[in-house]
């Protein structure tokens, strides 16, 4: 039996979640989390093979999240379940430990595809992220300005090209404005760029957003 862990703000997607792998005699859910303390918790005290993690829950950058998991707990599995379908977030979850990664608009069968092949010590990409990272392998080498930035300055450069203001940004993330702002200004820095605006055109020109994707 495959114990799995659940970790999503909303609980309707938990609920759809544990509808699906009741049908299957393999896994079994034995506990759930709403936000990145409570995720960090329960992982630390539930003895689980699989952590099924969205990336954007209150509290804490999701890949910060996939790092500290992995230091805290080195055995458990990590599959990304998100909105996120930017080949630049899986790279990054990937890189911080994530044994596979799916979006959520995946069909249920792939996802327990996905959950077998990782309890057997596998990795797993949907063929839809797989297709992005194929799309974009003629990426130059030199690293790109957005490559130089951190997991959570990441994070804050898509939430401001997404419209979210400093405050939104701020209370997402339990952290101040003023922490925000310096976020942002370390931003602009590391990209040499003079502005906010400089960012979602920068954003729309590397089509590193599907939101901001011209079509």
């Amino acid at each position: 039996m495959i114990r799995i862990l659940l970790a999503d703000d909303h609980a309707l997607i938990r609920e759809g979640l544990r509808h699906i792998l009741r049908e299957s005699a393999d896994f079994k859910v034995v506990g759930e989390a709403a936000d990145a303390a409570s995720t960090i918790a329960l992982v630390r005290t539930t003895d689980a093979h699989i952590l099924i993690l969205d990336l954007s829950m209150p509290g804490r950058n999701g890949v910060e999240m996939i790092r500290q998991i992995k230091i805290m707990h080195p055995g458990i599995h990590i599959l990304v379940l998100t909105m996120h379908g930017e080949h630049q977030y899986a790279v990054r979850a990937f890189k911080a430990g994530a044994s596979g990664y799916l979006t959520k608009e995946s069909a249920g069968t792939e996802l327990v595809s996905a959950l077998t092949k990782i309890a057997g010590g596998g990795v797993y990409m949907s063929l839809a992220i797989a297709e992005r990272f194929a799309r974009n392998l003629h990426e130059p080498l030199e690293t790109l300005p957005h490559q130089r930035l951190s997991d959570r300055e990441f994070d804050v450069f898509r939430r401001i090209t997404a419209g979210e203001t400093i405050g939104e940004i701020a209370e997402h993330l339990c952290v101040s404005t003023k922490t925000i702002s310096t976020y942002k200004a370390r931003i602009l820095e590391k990209m040499q760029l003079p502005h906010g605006a400089a960012l979602v055109r920068y954003a729309i020109r590397h089509k590193l957003f599907e939101d901001n994707d011209e079509s």
